[in-house]
């Protein structure tokens, strides 16, 4: 069986995004939000230390998955996700609709 080293290599670079413990979490906190705050995401997500919450979001900006708008009148920031972003919530879909079905839960079904 022959592996297309190129499909790997999209993978590869699908997982530097999405394969650490937190991404996709914080992610998944944008499938039902357009615009979400810092803290509404540390409510969403629970159990993130809010510098290692920062840390990850200024890493996604950085790679152009998020986009960072800051508020006028106050310290507050908003984020939203970008096109490149968006284009990752079909996969965020995909890995719950996975887990509704083969999640420990419901082995035994």
């Amino acid at each position: 069986m022959d592996i297309e080293v190129t499909s790997v290599g999209h993978i590869k670079e699908t997982t530097k995004i999405l394969g650490d413990k937190w991404t996709p979490l914080l992610l998944h906190c944008f499938i039902s939000n357009e615009i979400v705050r810092f803290c509404q995401i540390q409510n969403l997500v629970g159990g993130i230390n809010p510098r290692t919450l920062s840390a990850r979001l200024v890493s996604l900006e950085e790679q152009g998955i998020i986009q960072k708008l800051p508020q006028r009148k106050s310290s507050r920031c908003d984020y939203t996700l970008t096109s490149k972003g968006r284009a990752l919530m079909p996969i965020l879909r995909g890995m719950e609709d996975w887990s509704k079905t083969y999640s420990s839960s419901q082995a035994a079904i």
